[in-house]
C-alpha cells in the first residue's frame, strides 16, 4: 500500500470549507449521515482522476456532524473534492449519500466547473471524471485601504445589470468582454449616468447547464443566473482566469468604490442548482438533503417546491441559517460588498414546516446582525407558491422590490382610468404600505422595468410577450404586463407611434425620478434597448439579451434625457425625503409639505373614476430649496393646467415630456408667464420655481 505524499492530522471543526495556513490547510465539511468521508485531491482543474485520496476516522476526524482534517504543506492552488458515503434511504430519513459521487465543498471560495456535466451527476454512477472541483487558494489580496461603501438608500439609485451581459455584445469594445474586468472598463459611463449603486444579477457561481431539456438542444443555457451551487465563490465564467475570480470580482468591486459606486448583489438563496428528485447531486443533497432542503412530509424521496425551481432551500433550520448569514459575512468582509437583493425572499420567511413565519430566524438574524448593519438588504417579497409579503417583510431594515409601484404606474402611463389617488400614494413613497409599520419611504425599491420582464422599449412596443425563441412555445414568462404598444405590435417606421413611443419612456423615467423612495433603473433602459417582446430572455446569452453599446449613439437623446432626470432627482432633496409626506408645514417652512392640485388647483380628482390627471406642489426640504410642481397628462388630449402662485418667485420650465429635450438646468429654463400651462396628451411637466 503507497505511502501517503503528506502528513496528516485531525484538523478542527470549527471554520467550515478549506483554510489556508503557515504549514498547511484545515478542511471541514458537515455532514449528519455521513459515516465515512474521503477527501480527493486532484493536480489540475481538468484532472480526471485524483493523484490522492485521504481517508477520514470517524473517531479522530468527526466532531459532531463536522468532518475535518489538516494536510500539511499541502501546495496552493490543489483541486479537491469530497465522498461521502452513508445511508441513501431517501424514503425513510430523506438522505441522499452516494458513495459513487465526487462532493463540492459548499463553502469553496474559488470553483471550476471546465468538466462539468450536469446529466451524468443527475444519472447513478461515478462522475469524478465530469464533477466540479473546489480549489485551495492562499487569501494575500491588497484591498489598498478600500472600504465598502455606505450610501444611505435613501440617496440612491439603484442600476440592475447582467454582468456577462453588460460587455459581452462586440460594440462594448472591452478588452474581455463579459467579466468583471469588462464591466471595470466602463464604470466611467456608469459614473456619468449618475447612478448610485449597481445591483448586480447572480454573480455567486451557477449552473449554466441548468435550463429545460429542450432549451437545451437548442443550445442555450441558463444566462440570468438564477442556479446558485456555491455561495461563497464568484461565478468562474466571469472572470479571465478561472483561478482569479475571486480578485477579479475584488478589483471589480474596489474600481467601483473609487468612483463612489456601491456594489449590491442579487442573491438566490430561495434554492439551488440541484432541483428535485431527477436533479445532479452536486453538494447539499449529499452532504445534508434532509437539513439544507424543505422534503415532501409522507414521503422525504421528494422535495416541496415554494420556488418553481424544483427545490427549496430549508433556510431556518439552525445549521442552514449558519451557512447563509456566513456566506452573507463572507461577502462584505472579505469582497466588500455593500447590500444584497434576496430573490424570491420569501421562501426564506418559510419555517421547517413551510408556513410563514413573521418572526422568521434567518430574516431577523440578518436584520439585526451587528455586522451587517451597515449593508442594504431588499427582498424580493413574494416566491413562487403564492407568498406575498410587499409591503409586510418582516423587519425594519428591509427594503423591497415594490411591485404594486411597478403595475399601478404601468397602469397610469398606458392611459388606464381611475388610478391617480393610488399613483399619489406610489409616487409619495408608499405610506399605506409602510408607515403603519414604522417603515419608511426608503423601504420601497420603486422600478417600472427589471431583468425579469419587458424592456422599457419593450413596455412601449408590445402588448403581449414574444418568448418563442426560449424553447417552450411562448409558455414561459409573464403574461400580466401592463404593456402598451402604442398602436402596432413590434418594430414599426410609423413616425408618429415612434414619437409616441418615445415619449412614454420619457413618462416612465420622469414618473420614477419624481417618486419618494428609491428608484431602479434597468441596464440599458437609458439608450432605449429592445428584447423584441421577449419578456423571460433567462436562457438568451446572446445578442437578444446583451448591451448594444451602438444604442449610445443611436439613442442618445434618450440616454441624455435619462441623465437630466437623475440630475433634477439630486439637486433636489425633497425628492429623498426620508420621512413620509403630510400635506402639512415641515419644520421650519410655512407652507405645506405637498399640496395635491388636479387640473384646477388643489382640486384633486380623488373619486372621478374617468380621471388620468394629477399635479402636486413639492415644497423645498432644506434650506434654500425652492418647490417644485410636477402636472401629470395620461388623457390622449391636450389639457390646461392651474399653476399656483409662488409670492416672490417665479416657475421655469425644467421638463415637458412632449417635448424631446431632456430636463434644463435652472439656468437655461425658460419663465412661465401664464397662469395655466397646457400639457400635452400623455406627458409629465415639472417647473422649478426660482427668483422673479
Amino acid at each position: 500500500m503507497r505511502s501517503p505524499r503528506y502528513r496528516v492530522r485531525p484538523g478542527n471543526w470549527d471554520t467550515a470549507g478549506a483554510t489556508v495556513l503557515d504549514d498547511g490547510v484545515n478542511f471541514c465539511v458537515f455532514s449528519r449521515y455521513a459515516e465515512r468521508m474521503s477527501l480527493l485531491l486532484f493536480e489540475r482543474e481538468t484532472s480526471k482522476e485524483p493523484y490522492e485520496v485521504l481517508h477520514l476516522n470517524p473517531r479522530l476526524n468527526r466532531t459532531f456532524f463536522f468532518w475535518h482534517i489538516f494536510v500539511e504543506n499541502l501546495p496552493d492552488g490543489t483541486y479537491y473534492n469530497w465522498r461521502a458515503t452513508g445511508p441513501g434511504d431517501t424514503s425513510e430519513t430523506g438522505s441522499r449519500l452516494d458513495p459513487e459521487k465526487a462532493l463540492l465543498d459548499p463553502w469553496a471560495t474559488t470553483i471550476s466547473d471546465r468538466l462539468w456535466d450536469r446529466a451524468t451527476a443527475s444519472r447513478p454512477g461515478n462522475n469524478v471524471a465530469k464533477a466540479m472541483r473546489a480549489q485551495v487558494i492562499r487569501d494575500d489580496y491588497d484591498w489598498e485601504e478600500d472600504r465598502p461603501l455606505y450610501v444611505s438608500l435613501n440617496n440612491a439609485i439603484i442600476y440592475e445589470m447582467h454582468v456577462g451581459g453588460f460587455t459581452r455584445h462586440p460594440s462594448s469594445g472591452v478588452v474581455h468582454p463579459g467579466t468583471f474586468e469588462g464591466v471595470t472598463e466602463k464604470i466611467p459611463y456608469l459614473k456619468d449616468l449618475g447612478i448610485t449603486h449597481v445591483e448586480l444579477m447572480p454573480v455567486m457561481a451557477f449552473d449554466p447547464q441548468d435550463v429545460p431539456p429542450q432549451t437545451a438542444k437548442m443550445g442555450m443555457e441558463n444566462y440570468w443566473g438564477y442556479s446558485t451551487h456555491s455561495f461563497f465563490a464568484p461565478h468562474p465564467g466571469f472572470a479571465v482566469t478561472a483561478i482569479n475570480a475571486r480578485d477579479e470580482f475584488r478589483d471589480m468591486v474596489k474600481a467601483f468604490h473609487r468612483a463612489g459606486i456601491g456594489v449590491i448583489l442579487d442573491v438566490v438563496f430561495n434554492h439551488t442548482a440541484e432541483g428535485g428528485e431527477n436533479g445532479p447531486v452536486i453538494s447539499f443533497k449529499a452532504f445534508g438533503n434532509e437539513i439544507f432542503y424543505h422534503l415532501d412530509f409522507e414521503d422525504p424521496s421528494r422535495y416541496r417546491d415554494y420556488t418553481g425551481c424544483g427545490n427549496t432551500m430549508n433556510c431556518n433550520h439552525p445549521i442552514v441559517t449558519r451557512f447563509l448569514i456566513d456566506a452573507l459575512l463572507y461577502w462584505v468582509r472579505h469582497m466588500h460588498v455593500d447590500g444584497f437583493r434576496f430573490d424570491l425572499a420569501s421562501a426564506l420567511a418559510r419555517g421547517e414546516d413551510g408556513n410563514p413565519q413573521h418572526h422568521a430566524p434567518v430574516l431577523w438574524a440578518i436584520e439585526l446582525s451587528p455586522s451587517l448593519n451597515r449593508a442594504h438588504i431588499i427582498a424580493e417579497a413574494w416566491d413562487a407558491a403564492g407568498l406575498y409579503q410587499v409591503g409586510d417583510f418582516p423587519g425594519y431594515r428591509w427594503a423591497e422590490w415594490n411591485g404594486r409601484y411597478r403595475d399601478v404606474i404601468r397602469s397610469f402611463v398606458r392611459g388606464d382610468a381611475g388610478m391617480v389617488p393610488e399613483v399619489a400614494t406610489r409616487m409619495s413613497g408608499s405610506s399605506d404600505m409602510y408607515e403603519g409599520r414604522g417603515r419608511l419611504p426608503m423601504n420601497s425599491i420603486n422600478f417600472v422595468t427589471c431583468h425579469d420582464g419587458f424592456t422599457l422599449c419593450d413596455l412601449v412596443s408590445y402588448n403581449a410577450k414574444h418568448n418563442e425563441a426560449n424553447g417552450e412555445d411562448n409558455r414561459d414568462g409573464h403574461d400580466h404586463n401592463l404593456s402598451w404598444n402604442c398602436g402596432i405590435e413590434g418594430p414599426t417606421d410609423d413616425p408618429e407611434i415612434q414619437t409616441l413611443r418615445r415619449r412614454q419612456a420619457r413618462n416612465f423615467i420622469s414618473i420614477l425620478m419624481l417618486s419618494q423612495g428609491v428608484p431602479m433603473l434597468l441596464s440599458g433602459d437609458e439608450v432605449f434597448r429592445s428584447k423584441f417582446g421577449n419578456n423571460n430572455t433567462y436562457c438568451q446569452n446572446n445578442e437578444l439579451s446583451w448591451s448594444d453599446w451602438g444604442l449610445v449613439d443611436t439613442n442618445s437623446e434618450m440616454l441624455e434625457f435619462v441623465r437630466s432626470m437623475i440630475a433634477l432627482r439630486r439637486r433636489h432633496p425633497t425628492l429623498t425625503r426620508d420621512r413620509f409626506l403630510r400635506g402639512k408645514p415641515d419644520y421650519g417652512h410655512t407652507r405645506p409639505d405637498i399640496i395635491w392640485h388636479g387640473v384646477d388647483l388643489e382640486q384633486p380628482n380623488w373619486t372621478h373614476a374617468e380621471s388620468r390627471q394629477l399635479a402636486f406642489t413639492l415644497e423645498g426640504s432644506v434650506d434654500d430649496e425652492q418647490p417644485l410642481h410636477v402636472m401629470l397628462n395620461m388623457g390622449s388630449e391636450p389639457i390646461a393646467f392651474a399653476l399656483p402662485p409662488i409670492a416672490g418667485l417665479r416657475w421655469g420650465l425644467a421638463l415637458d415630456t412632449s417635448s424631446e429635450r431632456p430636463a434644463v438646468e435652472p439656468t437655461d429654463q425658460s419663465l412661465i408667464e401664464d397662469d395655466r400651462f397646457q400639457l400635452g396628451a400623455f406627458s409629465v411637466v415639472v417647473l422649478e420655481a426660482r427668483p422673479g
